[in-house]
């Protein structure tokens, strides 16, 4: 058998961090049985369906690089083939029409509740042997039901969550098609997994409950019945359900906060899968090892703080001019001028072990490339008297240096030598005066980006 999985968003929002787990879980499925992954848009849902949520969509498949075999495809594209299955099922009786009202519907649930019942539809104009039904009322337009089994259960193993069983006298009649003929979710999504021969269904648990309704379907069409893995609830830092008070939900959020593809998708596998203690690993190494089995059905925390670790590995582990490709944007658009020098490549390598994110070597880089004033209660606090005569020194040995961090840090410890200074004495009001800062990489190293003549001129104006 060839595995077949999909992804099926319903473009009504961005693509967040939970659906891009779903669509990561299926797309390593597929990768690691050599099976198809497709790319389904559920978009039946017209009046909330925007082309910009579709191609944010897109955006966050291509960012995360969970490329797709088949698709995408469309629902509202094959209307005509969800309409000729309906107009069979009515015509082999496994479907009705129904012409109850949505205020006679409002009416018997009200019965219902008052009963302590749960609330559904009674079947009135279902199909019966012996049954009478009424007459259709004059210019009603009907809804198409879905005639399920009224005895019996569904049972299905679920690849997450075990064995999970529904009984039919449960269920109503779901509707299959709204009055103005329109399918609804849950019977394009099983035209859709039948003719795509989808295998394994992979998703929300949010779905547990539309899953007998669908197998049902499924089995009245003579179809084959996928299997089924449903993947528990992510929740917050905090342990409530992630939303949006808990920072970044679209997954093109962390890409403008400055993640690394691959960190989010090394962060992703482990919400809810593990492969032993392992924590870091390359997506070659996620698909090789991916399985249902180690899929946790309790509900994964998100972890701000491990996120950005992860992160922090692939930074230090990233090519240095792929970092400058995405730093310079960063700091472009804060209106930042990136010249020549200093070199932007020089600085990235010497903070990217710093930092969490691209933002955070984007501040970094930022202060080599503006006209710095740093804070003078900052500057006042680190600037004692003794060490103002040795920076005056410094400065002058500065003039005549090889403008290189050697030479640079040999010159300082001869200062601090020569005046009886503590390094940080003499490091931290140099470290101010040119960035700012008083947390910065070796201040030999730092003072040898900026150039000898903007070193000079920084000392000149603080010393005075």
């Amino acid at each position: 058998m060839t595995i077949r999985t999909r992804f099926a968003p319903s473009p009504t929002g961005f693509l967040h961090i939970g659906g891009a787990r779903t669509a990561l879980f299926s797309w390593a499925y597929a990768r690691k049985h050599g099976g198809t992954f497709i790319l389904r848009i559920e978009d039946t849902d017209v009046e909330r369906s925007t082309p910009e949520a579709v191609q944010a969509i897109l955006d966050g498949m291509a960012w995360l690089n969970l490329d797709y075999d088949e698709g995408p495809f469309y629902q509202m594209q094959r209307m005509e083939r969800y309409k000729a299955v309906i107009q069979h099922m009515l015509a082999q009786g496994q479907a009705y029409y129904c012409y109850t009202s949505p205020a006679e519907l409002e009416a018997m649930r009200e019965v219902q509740r008052a009963r302590s019942e749960k609330p559904r539809y009674d079947g009135r104009w279902r199909p019966e042997p012996g049954k009478v039904l009424p007459e259709p009322p004059a210019g009603g337009a009907p809804v198409v039901r879905f005639k399920n089994p009224t005895s019996g259960s569904v049972i299905w193993k679920d690849l997450v969550k075990g064995y999970i069983e529904f009984d039919n006298g449960e269920l109503d009649d779901l509707i299959i098609a709204r009055a103005d003929g329109t399918p609804t979710y849950n019977f394009c999504v099983v035209v859709d997994d039948w003719d795509m021969g989808i295998t394994h269904v992979i998703r929300g648990d949010d779905h547990v409950n539309n899953t007998p309704r669908q197998i049902n379907i499924l089995k009245a069409l003579g179809a084959t019945v996928p299997q089924y893995a449903h993947l528990s609830m992510i929740l917050g830092d905090d342990g409530t359900k992630l939303s949006k008070r808990h920072g970044a939900v679209s997954v093109m959020q962390y890409d403008e906060d400055g993640y690394l593809p691959e960190a989010v998708i090394n962060y992703l596998a482990r919400l809810g899968w593990s492969h032993g203690d392992d924590e870091i690993f390359s997506v070659e190494q996620f698909c090789a090892w991916f399985d249902l089995d180690h899929i946790t059905p309790s509900a994964a925390q998100f972890n701000t703080e491990k996120l950005n670790w992860v992160n922090q590995h692939y930074l230090k582990q990233a090519d240095n001019a792929r970092l400058v490709a995405l730093v310079r944007p960063r700091l472009e658009a804060r209106g930042v001028t990136v010249s020549a020098l200093p070199a932007l490549e020089a600085i990235v390598a010497l903070y990217k072990e710093r930092v969490a994110t691209l933002n955070e070597l984007a501040d970094a880089a930022e202060v080599f490339y503006i006209d710095l004033h740093p804070d003078r209660e900052l500057l006042h606090s680190q600037l004692s008297a003794e060490a103002v005569p040795a920076l005056h020194e410094l400065m002058g040995r500065f003039r005549d240096v090889t403008w290189e961090a050697q030479a640079i840090g040999a010159a300082i410890k001869e200062m601090i030598g020569k005046h009886g200074l503590k390094m940080p004495k003499l490091a931290m009001p140099l470290r101010v005066m040119l960035t700012g800062q008083t947390q910065t990489p070796s201040v030999d190293a730092v003072v040898a980006l900026f150039p000898r003549e903007l070193v000079l001129a920084r000392m000149a104006q603080y010393l005075e």
